[in-house]
Order: structure tokens, then C-alpha cells, then sequence
């Protein structure tokens, strides 16, 4: 099958990432930071070496670079954390799942009041909507760094700079971006949760929590840690404080594969890359009978948005599966984004390519989409 949902997860992943995890089970399956003995000990200076090198790539001191299972499970870390005892809350109309449905629930569980805020005709009234939403008691603002349905990319260092001003905790949902954008804390933000199985090319159960370290989390999970094991509260030190139980030793050390193939690369080259088969196959399929497109005209990252007619978009994907390729349809679980482009009821269909798709399977899918057309 050739893969066109690299959004959801990125495959292939590099033989390096493969090689890493395959050494971690083979040499490293020691529980890191839990043992006084020497493959205790080289396990967690594995680790170590990937946090640090997760650090460096996002701006980050190395104590403030939190591992998790994905970004879902950062994205809660940091909007609960922050949110857990009340006050006023502000995302944006295109937040997916992961951070939509925590604040959500914390206006049903801890009285959080909830804003979304209008996109504007351009960033500068974007970011004035965002301003005017924002009250007394405004403890976050949380925003998807690029849209996980058409690409769009959000005004990052603007929003920053408002809520700096403002004295509110910024959120930034990287998964989209992070591999594609030069994504860092230099932008501003206090909290950056990503995906370590998209764009940075790890293995699936990777993700991470980086922080400015200007804000404490209130902690949603606690646990065993390694750390201040005598007492019953939670060490404060970090990044233990949020890293109750066993490390994914085997993955950790793959995302650190994946990170190093990013910087090999170049997060540019591999932007251009993707879109420009993105721009090939919009255009391959543009003059289709019944083809409609959903093209932003703003700075995106490389995820082409379709429909066939008023076809399902489930129905589209389902019939381009049974030809050999896998897209994703559906509302990709951000039903806002839907809200927003008026596709609720019918989703869309993402074509969304990675740094080893090529141009000759474009090809192929345009063909298919012919052939599959209304």
C-alpha cells in the first residue's frame, strides 16, 4: 500500500529509527533511573542523550523536556496543569481532539470557562479576536501550531507576544508542525506538546512536554519517579515530576533517531519536499469533474484537504483503499476545523506525504482519484 497519512503517523520510518529500537531491547532494557546497577545506569544515559538532544532541537533546557506517550497525553499534562482549578480558558477553531475535548471537559469538572476565538481575514485581526476574548481571570490560551485538516498555519509568535503582555500561560500544540516548521521556544510560547511519531519520525507512544519552565504544572498523574522516593508527594524536580513510572526506553531512544534524521535533513527540505508533492497532486486533480479542494490562502504545512462531489469523504478514502493507497477521511477527529470550513457532515479527505513519498506515487493517486470520481 503506498502511505499518504503521514498527519495521523509518519511511515516509513528511517532504518535508523528501526536500528535504535531494535538496540534498545538487545542492550538497554533496564528500568532507567530506578537502579543503583551499571545497565541501569547506561539506560538512563540513553535517555539522558535523547533529552538532551529534544533540548536542543526545541530551544529547551534539558530538565524541562518531558517524555510521554503523544502529544494527547502532553496536551492534558499542560491544559490541566495549568486549568485544573478554574478560570478562563481561550483556543482557537481548529484545535483538534487532544486539546478541544481536556478544556471541555474542565468546564464540566472545574468550572473553566471556554472561548474559541474567530479566525480573522488576516494574522493582525486574528490575534486583536484573541486579545478582546481575553478577561481578568484568562490563565491560558491554547493553540494548534498548524491545522491537522488543511495545514493552516497559526500567527505563533504573534499570539506569543499578546500573551506575554497579558500575563497568560501559551499552549502550543505542535504535532502538525514540529519536523516541518523551525517550531521553538525562541517563538514564545511557555509550553510546546508535539507527537514524537509525526514529523520527528519516531516510533508510535512518543511524545513530548517542553517547557519554558516559567510555569508548575499541577500534576494529573503520580507515581513512582525515582526521585524523592521517601516522601508521598510528588517530587517537584523535573522532568520526573512529570514522568510517573517506566520510561518507553525503546522508544525514547527511537524518537532520538527520528530527531537526528529531521536535523540531517533539514525541517526546510523536508517542508519543500512535501510541498511540492502536495502542490502535484493538488494540481493532478484539480480540473477532476466534481473535485473540491479546501486551499487556505495562507502559510500551511504540506496536507492537501478533498472531496469528490458531495461523496462521503469516509466513502472516498474506502474506495482509494481498495487501489493500493491509504488516506485518511473523515473529520480527523477535529470537528471544530470542520465546524470552521463547513464540512462537519461530510469530513474531507487528507493527503498528507512524508519525506520519502515521491513524485511517482503522486502520480499513481492522482490516477486513482480519476478513476474513483463522481
Amino acid at each position: 500500500m503506498i502511505y499518504f497519512d503521514n498527519s495521523a503517523t509518519s511511515f516509513p520510518k528511517p532504518v535508523s529509527v528501526k536500528r535504535a529500537c531494535n538496540m534498545a531491547l538487545e542492550r538497554f532494557g533496564a528500568n532507567p533511573g530506578r537502579s543503583g546497577h551499571a545497565l541501569s545506569v547506561e539506560t538512563a544515559k540513553k535517555v539522558y542523550e535523547v533529552r538532551s538532544l529534544a533540548a536542543g532541537f526545541f530551544g529547551a533546557q534539558t530538565e524541562n523536556v518531558a517524555f510521554t506517550q503523544n502529544c494527547t497525553y502532553a496536551l492534558n499534562m499542560a491544559i490541566k496543569g495549568i486549568m485544573q482549578y478554574g478560570g478562563h480558558m481561550v483556543i482557537s477553531p481548529y484545535e483538534h481532539n487532544s486539546s478541544a475535548r481536556p478544556a471541555f471537559r474542565l468546564t464540566q469538572s472545574a468550572g473553566v470557562r471556554l472561548s474559541v476565538f474567530e479566525m480573522g481575514r488576516d494574522d493582525e485581526e486574528t490575534v486583536k479576536n484573541i486579545g478582546s476574548l481575553m478577561e481578568s481571570d484568562t490563565k491560558c490560551v491554547c493553540v494548534t501550531a498548524a491545522s491537522n485538516v488543511t495545514g493552516r498555519l497559526m500567527p505563533i509568535k504573534a499570539i506569543a507576544e499578546l500573551c506575554r503582555k497579558k500575563g497568560v500561560c501559551f499552549i502550543v500544540d505542535g504535532a502538525q508542525a514540529c519536523g516541518v516548521t523551525e517550531l521553538t521556544l525562541a517563538d514564545g510560547m511557555n509550553f510546546i506538546c508535539t507527537a514524537g511519531h509525526k514529523g520527528l519520525y519516531g516510533p508510535t507512544g512518543t511524545g513530548l512536554l517542553i517547557s519554558d519552565g516559567e510555569y508548575s504544572l499541577s500534576t494529573i498523574i503520580e507515581g513512582g519517579t525515582g526521585a524523592t522516593s521517601a516522601l508521598l508527594e510528588q517530587t517537584p524536580d523535573m522532568p520526573e515530576r512529570l514522568e510517573s513510572g517506566t520510561l518507553n526506553t525503546v522508544g525514547i531512544l527511537g524518537l532520538g533517531e527520528g530527531i537526528r534524521f529531521v536535523k540531517r535533513r533539514g525541517t526546510a527540505a523536508i517542508r519543500a519536499h512535501e510541498q511540492a508533492l502536495c502542490r502535484r497532486f493538488a494540481d493532478g486533480i484539480r480540473d477532476i469533474g466534481g473535485v473540491k479542494l479546501y486551499e487556505e490562502d495562507v502559510p500551511r504545512v504540506p496536507i492537501v484537504a478533498f472531496n469528490l462531489g458531495d461523496r462521503h469523504s469516509e466513502e472516498t478514502a474506502r474506495l482509494l483503499g481498495e487501489r493500493g493507497f491509504a488516506l485518511r477521511g473523515g473529520l480527523q477527529c477535529a470537528p471544530l476545523a470542520h465546524r470552521t470550513l463547513g464540512t462537519l457532515g461530510q469530513g474531507v479527505v487528507r493527503f498528507s506525504p512524508s519525506a520519502f513519498s515521491t513524485a511517482r506515487q503522486t502520480d499513481a493517486l492522482i490516477m486513482a482519484v480519476r478513476a474513483v470520481r463522481i
